[in-house]
């Protein structure tokens, strides 16, 4: 065992082997002023319970609890609230100016510097979460001036459980933060309302590409369109507001769907719009295909990125390949995507043509726009040059069998 360090009041956790009663909720157990402790460790990540864990409260210093979390060491928190989240933007610019700049020799090619900068953002994500804060069975935090998240809770973890728990404090905040966005919504005028994001599913806030689904010229007789991996609903709740009679938009995550669903019905479109749940496509046809998978070919690290990264472009080439057997004789696929892949040097535009020419499909028009984010602009950006060079584009694909 570690000795007690004086200035967190800490002791190391003994080594414990925890039984595990749910994949989802491992048990973790500490140390705490002699006695052995155990709770419930929550990760939506899938992180692993911590095997070092110390107490901190309002004496530890910046500078003490990041030199324990660099060092492997998670902090359970039993301060202040309000002195936690002081601490955790102390700890945030900590690990900014650690893991924020290109370290070493310069990346020989976009993909280098991509792959160094998921590494180091990784690497930044794993050490801030080590700093965690326990929740009682209701989902109150038990610290003092505690924020009340028992609603936020739910929404993300469920009803309440039997046990107490222990969660990254990042991933509470993160929790905080969906739930937020969750009420308030984010304008979107294409839908002549707002979209509610769940935890976990990714926000319309890149809204070039919903600007050209909503002016994109329809495919002539537009009835039914099918929206795949419809994530919060947007593309769905766009091509209903546009007059599609029938959308039917599909989903594999039930977080997804609920998402969807929700938003459907806030804005009065549930007698246009199917939710389904289902691997890319629903069974039979549709003139409109329409599908904004994953820009990035990598491996996502968290149930948002699932949003960003797709391992070996595997939704975007499934989505190809199953297009043509899915549109009638005279329909229309609509593939939104960015080109961002190809400045990183991860996926080239040839790849891309060629999926799209072995799929029997062809291009019958290319719509492109800008991206307008702040990071477009921002210089300091390992990933700069890429991101200053997108370009968004909407491919409208038909079948290539000579009925078009």
């Amino acid at each position: 065992m570690r000795r007690a360090c004086r200035c967190c009041n800490v002791l190391s956790l003994l080594p414990y082997n925890a039984t595990m009663t749910c994949i989802s909720f491992p048990e973790m157990a500490w140390r705490e002023a002699g006695d052995l402790k155990k709770a419930r460790w929550r990760s939506e990540a899938g992180v692993p319970p911590h095997t070092t864990v110390a107490v901190a409260d309002d004496r530890t210093s910046a500078d003490d609890a990041y030199r324990l979390l660099e060092s492997g060491t998670a902090l359970l928190w039993r301060g202040d609230w309000v002195n936690a989240r002081h601490l955790m933007q102390a700890l945030t610019k900590r690990a900014d100016r650690r893991f924020g700049a290109m370290r070493g020799k310069a990346p020989k090619s976009p993909a280098e510097a991509f792959n160094r900068h998921r590494e180091q953002q990784g690497l930044r994500a794993a050490l801030l979460g080590r700093l965690l804060i326990p929740l009682t069975a209701d989902y109150e935090v038990p610290v003092r001036r505690a924020q009340v998240v028992r609603e936020a809770c739910v929404e993300v973890y469920g009803p309440p459980a039997a046990e107490d728990s222990v969660v990254s404090l990042r991933e509470l905040l993160s929790v905080i933060s969906a739930h937020e966005w969750r009420k308030k919504g984010v304008p979107v005028p294409a839908v002549q309302g707002r979209i509610y994001p769940h935890f976990g599913v990714f926000s319309p806030v890149r809204g070039e590409y919903v600007a050209l689904i909503a002016t994109a010229p329809l495919p002539a007789g537009c009835d039914l369109a099918f929206d795949i991996g419809t994530g919060s609903g947007i593309i769905a709740a766009v091509l209903a507001r546009r007059g599609v009679q029938q959308v039917v938009a599909t989903d594999q995550d039930d977080r997804a769907l609920a998402c969807a669903a929700e938003n459907v019905e806030k804005l009065g479109l549930t007698a246009a719009v199917t939710i389904l749940k289902a691997d890319l496509f629903p069974e039979r046809r549709a003139p409109l295909v329409v599908c904004n998978p994953p820009w990035v070919p990598a491996q996502p690290s968290s149930p948002i990125e699932y949003a960003v990264y797709d391992p070996d472009s595997r939704m975007l080439r499934g989505f190809l390949s199953g297009l043509a057997a899915h549109l009638t004789p005279n329909g229309e696929g609509w593939l939104i995507i960015s080109d961002i892949a190809e400045h990183l040097g991860l996926r080239s535009r040839d790849e891309l043509l060629g999926w799209i020419k072995s799929a029997d499909l062809k291009i019958v028009d290319r719509l492109d726009t800008r991206p307008s984010h702040p990071k477009t602009q921002d210089v300091s950006d390992p990933l700069h040059a890429a991101r200053a060079a997108e370009v968004t584009s909407l491919w409208r694909l038909a079948r290539n069998d000579g009925i078009n």
